[in-house]
């Protein structure tokens, strides 16, 4: 999975211990989680949310929502936030 990876190969390795995501629709919630496991497959029209965060034990941690539709040729970003990193001091 690529947000493993991607986290796998930071000083954050193995602190991905959640799903990624899961379905949106009426409800937040809506439907299924998505993970290393999961088999369900995406079809045109379906809303999920991406959302790959790291938990540090004794302190928290974060995860960074954007939602997204699958489209014919791929997906659509519906989340309008900018996407810069800004570190803000603790």
């Amino acid at each position: 999975m690529a947000a493993a990876n991607v986290i796998d190969a930071s000083k954050w390795k193995g602190r991905l211990t959640h799903g990624v995501g899961h379905s949106i629709g009426l409800a937040v919630h809506d439907g299924w989680g998505y993970g290393p496991k999961a088999e369900d497959l995406l079809e045109e029209g379906m809303a999920f949310t991406v959302e790959p965060g790291i938990y540090l034990p004794g302190k928290g941690g974060v995860r960074i929502e954007d939602d997204i539709v699958v489209t014919k040729h791929g997906f659509e970003f519906l989340t309008t936030a900018p996407r810069q990193y800004v570190e803000v001091p603790a």
